[in-house]
Formats: C-alpha cells, structure tokens, sequence
C-alpha cells in the first residue's frame, strides 16, 4: 500500500525530558481533511507541531511525499510546501490585511498575484478590508487573514491549530466551508479542533488522541457512527 503524501510516523517525543506523544501516528493524502481531536492535555497540538519539526522526536520519523523530513527545521519544511497557523499570534495586526498575505509570500520569487486573488475570491472580505489594520477585525476574520497568508505561500499541506478557537458557530461554519473548499484544490489540510462533532463532519479521516497516543482511527464519518467515541468524546 502506498505511504501517506504526509506522515508523521510512530512520533514519541516532547519538550524537555519528559514524552508527550507516544508512538503517535498522524497521516494525511492530497485533498484530504484530517483532524485530530480528544480531551484537553490530549496532546493534539504537540502531535501537529512535532508534524511541523516544533519539537524534536526521541522515535518515529515524518516523510513528506516519501522523503524523510524528520530532521528539517520548521522553516525547511515551509520550503517544502508546508504551512502551519498557529492558534494564536498568527497575524501581524499593525500590518493591512494585504501586507499580512504580501508578508506569507515572502519565500517567493515570482509573480504572487494570481495567489492573492485566490485569496479573495475565498475570502471575499479580506478584499473589502485589505487596506484596514488586521488588528481591527474580528475574530473570524482574523482567521481568514492566517489561512490566507499561509496559502500565499502556495503549501501543498496546510496545518490548522484550532482554527475556530473563539469565534461564533456561523463563523465556525463559515471557516469549515472555507477549509472544504481548499482541500478541494488538492491542498492537504490537517487539522486540530476543539470543536471534535463538527469538524469530524468535514474530515475524509479522524485521529482521536488521548495521553499523547491514538485511541480511534477512521473515517469522519465512522468516528461520529462509533458509540464508544460518541459517549467519551462528543457528549454521547
């Protein structure tokens, strides 16, 4: 069977001495949503950063399209066509919104129009508002401006740290259509989310973590079907 296009394979590692993760695996193929979810300490983001090269792994590897990635930094992997948006902090908010996305293309070296367009026609607001100050926009809106410069960066995987983290439920919805519509354009998203029953909605596959190692492997659909995970983890 082929390998997954992103891997990170029986991933055992954390900051400092002691193991967060435990022989985690965390995989996701070209336009595919994968989401990690589980309790809270459940190492989610960890498993997502040690993805990224945020921690280093004491075991286990990560392979991009087959090639072992496991000792780049976080900035190598950019270079490799992975982008990460972290849950907070992840905007310039001093800077307009088109500086913000004009700042995520700052690897390139060719025309990034094209890109920026694509960004507004996503992001249909960012486009009302590229001239104002990202630090004077809402919340969801803040999101849009992270996702966006990110994919200015033209990532072949794009990493979400629970992209709906404080915002109303329509906009919650409104970021999901958005990242289904990404995925729709062969970009990899992997995903962590609080928000575990809708967000399994929208996921070709599921990861529930707990203590750092996976506990439920499946579909979105599988997961949302299987008592075991409804009762522990969605509130029955």
């Amino acid at each position: 069977m082929a390998e997954p296009f992103l891997i990170g394979d029986a991933m055992t590692g954390g900051y400092g001495g002691a193991d967060i993760l435990h022989s985690c695996t965390i995989a996701v193929n070209p336009g595919e949503i994968a989401v990690i979810v589980g309790p809270n300490g459940a190492g989610k983001s960890t498993a997502m950063k040690a993805v990224f090269g945020m921690l280093s792994l004491r075991s286990g590897a990560v392979r991009l399209k087959g090639e072992d990635i496991t000792a780049l930094t976080p900035q190598a992997r950019v270079a490799k066509g992975m982008a990460f948006v972290p849950q907070t902090a992840n905007i310039f908010t001093s800077m307009t919104v088109e500086e913000n996305l004009e700042m995520g293309a700052f690897l390139r070296r060719d025309d990034i129009k094209t890109t920026m367009e694509q960004v507004y026609t996503l992001f249909p607001i960012l486009r009302d508002k590229r001239y104002q100050a990202a630090g004077e926009l809402s919340g969801g809106q803040r999101q849009q401006v992270a996702v966006g410069r990110a994919l200015m960066t033209q990532p072949s995987v794009l990493m979400l740290d629970e992209p709906t983290a404080g915002v109303s439920p329509i906009v919650m919805d409104e970021l999901f259509d958005r990242i289904i519509e990404v995925a729709r354009t062969g970009i990899s998203i992997l995903m962590v989310e609080q928000n575990a029953r809708q967000a399994l909605e929208i996921a070709d596959k599921g990861y529930v973590l707990v203590q750092g190692a996976n506990r439920f492997t499946d579909t979105g659909q599988a997961l949302l079907a299987d008592p075991d995970v409804r009762k522990s983890f969605l509130g029955g």
